[in-house]
């Protein structure tokens, strides 16, 4: 008589195998990059604070009390007060908020429209490869900051428009380099046995093109990101981010902590050092995707 393993409760231990592997796995890569997971940690909770703002935040960012303005840090005011009396913690965590959802937005677009236009000028080629990496290289031509600025003036300042401009910006940067990624992946065997098999571009694209291009995709975006969290703060020091009262990083260094920095520092100091921790912890989160997500990089 033989004896048959359940169902079930092989594809639960083997559930339970991957799962633990995958978790041993996920620790060693945090004991060998101890700096990295720091920064991992500071993304998230950027993050955390920007989604649960509302509730994190101990004062609303338009509360004004003009008998408390510039006081210092204190126990009332963790960061001290602006010149109307307003929370700078508080409207610090709200400008978390801002530059999360900025961003974001200017990832997810840079990713989509980069990734869609880097492929098929990749595996297309011909006059639409010409004519749209000559597109790419008279954008790439214009520094980023001043391009952005360009497309604000001409849209008009808000929170949608800032995001659209650094997605778009964004988005040659992406198609270079999955087009040069396609390119690779397209001139591979087993894409050429695919074609003579009769396989047709879409499937070849969505079954063997996609799926290989993910990786340059992923770390890109991830350094776009404490990119684009700069440009955000840089757009808004110079008054064409976010409009007054929305709090943003830049906009506050640029209204009261340059007016006030000599009275009261902190006005300056505080939104300064969320966008330099921001950015270095998107920057180290950045490297290390692309090491673990490049085979060259990974015996290193």
């Amino acid at each position: 008589m033989s004896v048959r393993a359940l169902p079930g409760r092989a594809e639960t231990v083997s559930d339970g195998v991957i799962t633990r592997s995958r978790r041993a796995r996920i620790m060693r890569q945090a004991r060998r990059r101890p700096i990295e997971t720091v920064g991992l940690f500071i993304i998230f909770g950027v993050m955390f604070l920007a989604v649960a703002a509302d509730i994190v935040a101990p004062a609303s960012f338009a509360a004004q009390d003009f008998a408390s303005r510039l006081q210092g840090p204190n126990g009332a005011h963790f960061f001290g007060t602006d010149s109307l009396g307003r929370d700078v913690f508080s409207r610090i965590i709200y400008g978390a908020r801002t530059s999360m959802m900025a961003s974001s937005a200017g990832v997810l677009i840079s990713a989509t429209l980069g990734g869609v236009f880097g492929v098929s000028s990749g595996f297309f080629g011909g006059k639409f490869d010409l004519v749209l990496q000559r597109i790419t290289d008279s954008i790439h031509s214009v520094p980023l900051l001043l391009m952005a600025m360009i497309i604000i003036v001409a849209l008009g300042a808000s929170l949608f428009n800032v995001s659209l401009a650094l997605g778009l910006i964004g988005a040659t940067t992406v198609n270079r380099i999955v087009r040069g990624s396609t390119l690779a992946v397209k001139a591979s065997p087993y894409v050429e046995a695919a074609t003579s098999l009769g396989a047709t571009p879409s499937r070849i694209v969505m079954r063997h093109i996609v799926p290989n291009i993910l990786a340059p995709l992923i770390v890109v975006s991830s350094i776009q990101f404490g990119a684009f969290i700069t440009a955000e703060a840089a757009l808004s020091f110079l008054g064409l981010g976010v409009p007054p009262p929305m709090p943003s990083w830049g906009g506050m260094l640029s209204a009261d902590g340059r007016a006030f920095f000599l009275k009261a520092p902190w006005l300056a100091i505080f939104p300064g050092v969320a966008i330099s921790l921001t950015v270095l912890a998107t920057n180290l989160v950045g490297d290390a995707l692309r090491d673990i997500l490049d085979p060259r990089q990974r015996g290193s």
